[in-house]
């Protein structure tokens, strides 16, 4: 498994526990489930999944009902997944 694939597979557990945090507005948590969808689709390069997944997330991150904890999550996220090289 190569650095790219941890760092994947690292940012599918961060988006499961934003999925199962009720604290987290069900709106958010919907597009986290379908962020993780995305990352876990093997059929698209890794890079491209990883951009899609920012394109995603970025949206929501400045939802004005996003809990404090969630949004420093959804910016670890997102900066984990700029570390993937688009290729």
């Amino acid at each position: 498994m190569t650095g790219q694939e941890n760092t994947i597979n690292t940012c599918i557990q961060m988006l499961q526990h934003i999925m199962e945090d009720n604290t987290i507005p069900r709106n958010i948590r919907r597009v986290a489930d379908e962020t993780r969808s995305v990352l876990m689709d093997e059929s698209k390069t890794i890079g491209l999944r990883a951009a899609t997944a920012i394109s995603m997330i970025d949206e929501v991150s400045n939802d004005p009902n996003m809990p404090v904890h969630a949004r420093t999550r959804i910016w670890e996220l997102v900066s984990q997944l700029e570390s993937v090289p688009l290729d």
